[in-house]
């Protein structure tokens, strides 16, 4: 794919002048991935990619990157997706490092330790430290009232999957709907925002906390002792290669959902413009609306927190956020539209207008 005699490129922009040819770069990682190792082989001498080529080479015969990960099952699948597309993009060995955190060896309530930076302490030390050059996240589980180490810095965030959460029931079980299970019975999730929303739709229901891995939860639910159904994300069943039936519930998603965030130091440029070859402009848009008013709101890991962004249609960016009670007896709401540049102005916009409807009495009222 060449226009003007040069190979198709990566950056912000949408043209630049190489030499005398000129390059279109693509704007999405669908156009990116058609590209290929093709675009990294075809550059004219200065490009920037080309430069950056030249630069891992001089590290040695082979690169070889570290990506570190949370040890579970669903993790590594997540980093060995994460994996594989750079290695598509680039030529570059990705070695992904399992690393087991304190949120996993815990078992009792993640609130014990501290909320869901539990499950990034150890990555991000190993990532600080040197032990691997970059690190995958799921977005929703990054704490948004804890600060990121120093030196840190999110490159890349892939292109957003699925973002429903998904109800499930005992393979064995006739009932495939929420609407059919009997009063009182059991729902597990370890989210206090479904339990919160699920409140609202049948408060009757039974709404039990939850841990574990994909698998363990899934074999819990079907031995039918515990649970009458649990909630889960349709991406990480996805990403399992998981297929089963269920009903997709219409609840806001938590912030970040279905975004994998792909850390690296901000000092080791090379493998930071290597990273940024898996951004995805539309997600980083989203995410910039989502993150800030998360960080505006000022909740902490057990806050019912809800924000999901998208684009319109018209290209306008829409975000909507609510904030509840842990029962979701009570919630506040707002739902704004910004120009798709202005994600973060957009998120502080409605995280004021949350906080103006008594978001900050509803958040204060969850114990942390």
């Amino acid at each position: 794919m060449r226009r003007g005699g040069a190979c198709l490129g990566v950056d912000r922009a949408a043209d630049h002048r190489l030499g005398s040819g000129m390059v279109t770069w693509p704007r999405t990682n669908r156009e990116l991935r058609t590209c290929g190792r093709v675009a990294w082989l075809g550059f004219r001498s200065g490009g920037i990619w080309c430069r950056l080529l030249v630069r891992l080479r001089s590290r040695g015969p082979g690169v070889v990157v570290r990506l570190g990960t949370r040890a579970s099952p669903l993790a590594m699948a997540q980093a060995r997706g994460v994996a594989g597309r750079l290695e598509e993009l680039a030529p570059v060995t990705v070695e992904v490092v399992g690393i087991e955190t304190a949120g996993d060896r815990h078992r009792g309530h993640l609130g014990e330790l501290g909320g869901k930076g539990a499950f990034m302490r150890e990555i991000d030390r190993a990532l600080v430290t040197g032990r691997v050059d970059m690190a995958v996240h799921c977005l929703k589980d990054v704490p948004g009232d804890v600060p990121r180490p120093e030196g840190l810095v999110f490159a890349a965030y892939v292109e957003r999957d699925e973002t429903s959460d998904v109800m499930l029931f005992p393979m064995a079980s006739e009932v495939q709907r929420m609407s059919d299970l009997p009063q009182g019975a059991r729902v597990g999730t370890s989210a206090v925002r479904r339990r919160a929303q699920l409140g609202r739709i049948r408060p009757d229901l039974r709404v039990e906390y939850l841990r574990g891995n994909v698998n363990s939860r899934l074999g819990r639910l079907d031995a039918g002792e515990d649970f009458d159904a649990i909630v889960l994300a349709l991406a990480s069943l996805a990403r399992l290669g998981i297929d089963r039936p269920g009903e997709m519930l219409d609840i806001v998603p938590a912030v970040g959902a279905g975004v994998l965030a792909v850390d690296c130091r901000r000092a080791d440029s090379d493998v930071v413009e290597l990273v940024r070859l898996l951004d995805d402009r539309e997600t980083r848009r989203c995410v910039a609306a989502e993150r800030t008013m998360l960080h505006g709101l000022q909740g902490h890991c057990n806050s019912p927190i809800a924000g999901h962004a998208r684009l319109e249609r018209d290209g306008q960016l829409c975000l909507r956020g609510m904030v509840f009670t842990r029962d979701g007896s009570r919630f506040v709401h707002s739902q704004e539209w910004a120009p798709p540049d202005k994600g973060a102005e957009l998120g502080a916009y409605v995280a004021g207008d949350l906080l103006r409807k008594g978001a900050r009495d509803l958040i204060g009222g969850v114990s942390r």
